[in-house]
């Protein structure tokens, strides 16, 4: 017997939304911030990796479900409350893109993971649990921002929460267990611009998008 969650996540109206959620989860995680360079460290060095990176992701994953949650309920609650968010998260991904793209057109330096000595998994766990809930950005970006967009897709909101995480969940891995390979290019200020003109330019789509939604509604 098919079950009917597994084959509505297939459907082209699920998938819709979990390439969105995909690419805005993307595009929020992969700023340099003291998360990552905190993880490229424990890459680099091969300390704890596994353990690291699963706190990142799942910390990310808890916060996400907690936006969506909240936005799907608050939502039915208060009609007024969703274009009131679509409008602020499309504003804030305006500005988030143009401080992209300002850091695209800009020199600056490669990211460079701190020297200290080997810790042990309780205080590099312990570190990476500040460097995550302790940050207030990481509330605006999941809570906040997924949150706000992700009542844009109405009943595909699981969909949508999927891709965040799944994001979340490719790059802390990625950058983790990759760190060795990708040391030469995170060494080269030139891959940040690249970087930071490619979040640019998704930041703005998904700008556009929720603001044309918002005109054909």
């Amino acid at each position: 017997m098919t079950d009917p969650f597994a084959a509505s996540l297939f459907s082209s109206a699920l998938l819709t939304a979990f390439l969105p959620g995909l690419f805005l989860g993307f595009s929020l995680i992969v700023a340099i911030g003291a998360q990552n360079a905190f993880v490229l460290r424990q890459g680099l060095r091969n300390e704890h990796v596994l353990a690291i990176c699963a706190t990142c992701a799942l910390s990310d994953a808890v916060l996400i479900l907690i936006g969506v949650s909240g936005f799907a309920t608050a939502g039915a609650r208060w009609p007024w409350l969703e274009p009131l968010m679509r409008y602020a998260g499309a504003a804030f991904l305006l500005v988030y893109g143009l401080r992209s793209a300002r850091s695209a057109l800009r020199s600056g330096t490669g990211l460079t993971p701190a020297e200290r000595e080997p810790a042990g998994l309780l205080p590099a766990l312990l570190t990476c649990l500040a460097l995550t809930w302790l940050n207030p950005h990481v509330y605006l970006d999941t809570v906040v921002l997924v949150g706000s967009v992700s009542a844009r897709f109405a009943e595909a909101r699981e969909a949508f929460a999927l891709g965040a995480m799944t994001a979340s969940f490719l790059f802390f891995f990625g950058l983790g267990y990759g760190a060795r390979l990708l040391r030469p290019l995170f060494a080269r200020p030139a891959s940040w611009r690249v970087m930071d003109g490619v979040i640019a330019l998704v930041m703005w789509a998904i700008a556009a998008g929720l603001l044309i939604g918002e005109a054909g509604a």
